[in-house]
């Protein structure tokens, strides 16, 4: 009776066994896309039988495993602060090409073109009114055409810094958000972990790498630490750490949250690409620009300089003013002339049109670091060209490599319905079976005590 009696008792307990494994699948099946939920494996373990000590055996559940595998979280991570670094870097430099539109009917370089036609022009007809009221409008023209693209550019610069005080909160949220998670982190890791906070952990670690480069340091206690470029704590434990911006200046610095500079600890994701688009390529591209307007000014005052106006008097007002110091491109402008003061010709021959001669084979000189007017405009929207074309390819590369990894990582850790349906019919057959063991042992049991003798009182 006593083997009966621990056999009826195994298969009672077996029963809630398999209710526990189901309920795992079930629980799998819930949230096959909720993400950073990893696919949760019920295990069985067989109990210890032994007739002499009385160990009835029979199977427990086991702690439920996750296959979530951290090699494969972090290869994900890495290659999407790539890819967002990329993706940000080609949304930046697609606005910036369009301060160096390289049309043949509108912006800077036909507006260098149209003010070498106009000298060209002024000295077929050196006094003639229209044409030297044509060299006057068409160098407005230029000025204004450098104006718009330094004022462009200066405008995205003032967006990737409004940009990257955004990603700067996101950032702080996210660590706010691990934070939390981590004080609600079951300590006791024997116990397992907790599938949904698992997965809210890892779905907000998923966020945080679009944004910023950083690595993950799993503690003792099951909870887990995040430095920023590896090195700056953003989380520990239950703490966060928020980290500021500082846009003071045209550059934009990135500070922990004790104050120490640590822009250069931030090479990748959204955030990384802001700092090195807004700190490094928009001002490379606006150096050049103004290396060029400042250049063009100087070269046409310098010439015009050299000869005399209308009147045979010699200049005291030069055709184009800047400022140097805020910035060639956006302060070129042409002064207050009127059409008689061009200096068209050479002193001592008043009329004529030597100077507009010089000024025409401007065009055509080498003048602007070895590069004639036209050439030096096109090299640099070439350079931004280049750089766009760079980080589309690198989009390309890096979104293929995203792509894999996060298949590999649905391979090994996602929840495919397939399976659990194979894993829920597998459990409800041995529940069925056991359900009708235990009613079988249940009837024998009942048998067993109807064929004993009745109790006889003494």
């Amino acid at each position: 009776m006593g083997n009966l009696t621990a056999t009826l008792v195994n298969a009672a307990n077996a029963l809630q066994v398999y209710e526990g494994a189901l309920d795992v699948t079930q629980n799998n099946v819930s949230n096959a896309n909720t993400p950073g939920y990893a696919n949760q494996v019920p295990t069985l373990v067989a109990q210890p039988f032994n007739v002499l000590t009385g160990s009835a055996g029979g199977v427990a559940l086991g702690v439920t495993q996750s296959t979530r595998d951290q090699y494969v979280e972090q290869s994900v991570r890495t290659q999407q602060t790539a890819s967002s670094y990329d993706q940000q870097q080609v949304s930046d430099l697609s606005t910036a090409q369009n301060y160096f539109s390289l049309s043949t009917t509108s912006g800077i370089a036909p507006a260098i073109t149209a003010l070498f036609g106009a000298f060209s022009q002024l000295s077929v007809t050196p006094n003639d009114e229209v044409a030297r009221q044509t060299v006057l409008n068409d160098a407005a023209t230029v000025a204004q055409n450098f104006n718009d693209a330094a004022n462009g550019l200066l405008s995205q610069v003032t967006g990737l810094q409004q940009e990257t005080n955004s990603s700067i909160q996101a950032i702080n949220q996210l660590g706010s958000t691990i934070a939390q998670i981590n004080a609600d982190n079951p300590t006791d890791l024997n116990a397992g972990e907790d599938a949904g906070v698992d997965a809210q952990l890892n779905a907000a670690l998923d966020q945080l790498s679009q944004y910023a480069n950083f690595s993950v340091l799993q503690q003792s206690n099951g909870q887990i630490s995040v430095y920023l470029g590896g090195q700056t704590p953003l989380v520990m434990g239950d703490q966060s750490f928020a980290i500021q911006g500082d846009f003071s200046t045209p550059q934009s610095v990135i500070l922990s949250s004790s104050g120490v500079d640590i822009t250069s600890q931030i090479t990748g994701g959204q955030l990384g690409a802001e700092i090195n688009d807004n700190n490094n390529l928009l001002p490379g591209y606006v150096s050049s620009l103004n290396t060029l307007a400042q250049t063009l000014a100087d070269q046409v005052n310098n010439t015009l300089n050299q000869g005399v106006d209308e009147n045979g008097a010699a200049p005291t007002t030069d055709l184009f003013s800047y400022n140097a110091t805020t910035g060639a491109a956006l302060t070129l402008s042409v002064n207050s002339l009127t059409p008689d003061q061009i200096a068209a010709a050479t002193p001592g021959a008043t009329g004529g049109n030597g100077n507009a001669l010089a000024l025409a084979a401007l065009a055509n000189s080498p003048v602007a670091g070895g590069y004639t007017f036209a050439q030096a405009y096109g090299n640099i929207g070439a350079q931004v060209g280049s750089d766009l074309s760079s980080a589309q390819n690198n989009s390309s590369t890096d979104q293929s490599l995203l792509s894999q990894a996060e298949t590999l990582r649905q391979q090994i850790s996602g929840v495919s319905l397939d399976t659990q349906a194979e894993s829920l019919l597998q459990y409800e057959r041995s529940y069925d079976a056991i359900s009708k063991m235990l009613s079988v042992l249940n009837d024998l049991s009942l048998d067993t005590v109807n064929i004993l003798p009745p109790a006889t009182s003494a």
